[in-house]
């Protein structure tokens, strides 16, 4: 059994498939969004340079059966928190995050400069259950809102504009576990004109 959420936008829309077992998929958009159903109906207004659509998500905290499946046990981890961005790669110079919370839990996005040969995943997560984030290039995490703020709620967006130069980014959530629980996936710039 599959759920289906609309989202419109402009002329186009973007369609989140969930199903049991299932990835998450997402639609390109050109123009505005628009979250119905979401805290305040959520807007997000026509953003400038490369936009990249960023979905939070996460099962949430749920039982599974002694027959296994997706779910949370007692003292075990998350399970499928996942940040999904399209494209995976853009030319450098403005890009803009658009950023969706899928999931049940609040979460943020933080974008964080990935060293040559560092893979995505590998930050030293702290006692506090976060990684450093004091190298942050620029965070959303408003509902209905740019930039920072204390999350994006279940439902919601935020997004955020920036200047990247050619490399390659960790696109994280920094709430506490949700980076060890798999919250991050790699965003790869292009000097502009090289593909």
């Amino acid at each position: 059994m599959s759920t289906r959420v609309g989202l419109w936008a402009g002329g186009g829309a973007l369609v989140l498939a969930l199903a049991a077992g299932s990835t998450l998929a997402m639609a390109g958009l050109g123009g505005g969004l628009r979250l119905p159903g979401s805290r305040g109906g959520c807007g997000i207004p026509v953003l400038d340079g490369a936009v990249v659509d960023v979905t939070l998500t996460d099962m949430g905290p749920m039982s599974a059966g002694r027959g296994g499946g997706p779910g949370l046990m007692m003292g075990e981890p998350w399970a499928s928190m996942r940040v999904l961005a399209s494209p995976a790669s853009v030319q450098s110079g403005t890009v803009s995050l658009r950023v969706v919370n899928a999931g049940m839990l609040r979460h943020e996005l933080l974008v964080l400069p990935l060293p040559l040969g560092q893979a995505v995943g590998t930050r030293t997560v702290g006692a506090d259950g976060q990684v450093d984030e004091t190298a942050a290039l620029g965070e959303a995490s408003r509902d209905c809102a740019p930039g920072a703020g204390d999350g994006i709620h279940a439902g919601a967006a935020g997004w955020v504009t920036l200047r990247l130069a050619a490399g390659r980014y960790e696109l994280v959530c920094n709430r506490v576990g949700h980076y060890g629980a798999g919250m991050f996936t790699e965003l790869d710039v292009t000097a502009a004109g090289r593909t």
